[in-house]
């Protein structure tokens, strides 16, 4: 396709190297043991504390804290790692701001809450720096568990079930293990394959193997799986992204927003990555922020992120919301697309204003676009001879299914699509496999 000015197409290298290392420095960058140690001292130590009600995997926030201020940070990461395995991603990645920090006493008060996240990625990367795994696996039980994804939950499964002294095969359909940690985060909150190096982290705990390029239903089925093995965990998340079921979708330059990510995060010269020069991006949750500020990181001119339903209902959190504006993106909500234009390759969006119940008024206007992102949600894909809650899998105490032996949790179950979450279901899952599997 020839380039015209008004239809620039994608194309790579719209900054230099330089001013791309800078747009995709780390977002949050870690604190000093003398920051560490000011931001602890901020903390109330509440007896009952909010910040740990306030968290899915439960850790015992003053307790970590505490143990910073008394210069011990290991053992603050002992604590923190005792709940939630993946503590350093989740400091990294987990909407605090709408968790514990926004429960915290500090924040209630004054409107400025303690660092919570960002000391327990100090405590975690303290431990993880020195190399140190703090846990001993168990005597062998004899016992071998399947764990189908190797996302948050799938690890935080598995590692649990290797301490109890378990055999386990982890099966993942991607080359690389990490789920959403390693394909769907953005880049400025991992850098420094940090999903890898935490990966290879927990894997020290011994016990367990891991088996890429394999997906459930093609390469392996389930039926085979309960026969081979003592139990089954599933956490094989999401599938396809949503279509919007309009005309033009199948334009070139229509791209799943889920691919985009992926296609960042593993390139090796954000360089060479393209980018249109007019970006829209459809949808309202984390993935279509990401999408968004990630486009204009590259050097996207103009990126408007579109929105049916009013701001204030977004799925992303205000904070995640106002990063994506300060970054230059243009937020318009309360607009819902209609059809997509273009010969080929996608030119332009039309879109349509909605009412206060998501409805199209009649109204329409049309954008330029020569890339457009859906952020829309994804699809389960069904797995046979399990039953379902709504369009995911149905289970019922800590993750047991609808079939003996086979257990599920994160994005593939109801429930909040949030990595602390899957983490947590993970963990509880193998407790209630463990205490199965020993009768």
């Amino acid at each position: 396709m020839t380039n015209s000015p008004t239809t620039p197409g994608v194309v790579a290298g719209r900054l230099a190297p330089s001013a791309l290392a800078d747009n995709f420095a780390d977002l949050h960058p870690p604190l000093d043991a003398h920051e560490a140690h000011v931001a602890a001292d901020r903390c109330y130590f509440c007896h009952d504390a909010p910040c740990t009600t306030a968290c899915p995997t439960e850790i015992d926030i003053p307790l970590f804290i505490r143990q910073i201020m008394t210069g011990t940070p290991e053992a603050a990461a002992k604590t923190i790692l005792d709940q939630n395995i993946l503590g350093g991603m989740c400091a990294r990645v987990c909407p605090t701001e709408t968790l514990c920090e926004e429960v915290c006493v500090r924040e209630v008060a004054e409107g400025e809450p303690v660092q919570i996240g960002r000391l327990q990625r100090y405590a975690t990367d303290t431990l993880m720096g020195a190399n140190v795994h703090p846990f001993t696996r168990a005597a062998a039980t004899g016992k071998r568990v399947a764990v189908v994804g190797a996302g948050p939950a799938g690890l935080a499964a598995a590692h649990r079930l290797a301490m109890h002294g378990h055999d386990v095969v982890i099966y993942d359909a991607k080359p690389k293990p990490g789920g959403l940690n390693e394909y769907g985060i953005a880049s400025y909150k991992t850098v420094e394959n940090f999903a890898a190096r935490e990966v290879d982290w927990l894997m020290q705990i011994g016990g367990i193997t891991l088996e890429t390029g394999k997906a459930l239903g093609s390469d392996i089925t389930l039926d085979a799986l309960t026969t081979e093995y003592d139990a089954v965990f599933l956490g094989i998340g999401l599938g396809n992204t949503n279509a919007l079921g309009i005309d033009g979708e199948s334009l070139d330059g229509v791209v799943d927003a889920v691919k985009f990510i992926a296609d960042l995060r593993q390139a090796d010269d954000l360089a060479k990555l393209p980018v249109g020069r007019n970006v829209v991006v459809i949808g309202g949750g984390m993935t279509a922020i990401d999408a968004a500020v990630q486009s204009k990181l590259l050097g996207a001119e103009n990126v408007t992120l579109v929105y049916r339903r009013t701001q204030d209902k977004m799925p992303a959190s205000e904070y995640e919301q106002h990063l994506a504006q300060s970054k230059g993106v243009h937020i318009m909500s309360s607009v819902a697309p209609v059809a997509l234009k273009g010969e080929g390759h996608v030119a332009a969006i039309e879109l349509a204003y909605t009412d206060e119940n998501a409805k199209p008024t009649g109204e329409t206007f049309t954008l330029p676009a020569d890339q457009v992102f859906k952020a829309i949600g994804q699809v389960f894909e069904a797995v046979e001879g399990l039953d379902l809650d709504g369009r995911k899998i149905a289970v019922t105490g800590a993750g047991r299914t609808s079939r003996k032996g086979v257990w599920a949790g994160g994005d593939c179950t109801a429930g909040e699509d949030l990595t602390v979450v899957a983490v947590s279901e993970g963990r509880d899952a193998a407790e209630d496999i463990h205490a199965s599997l020993m009768g």
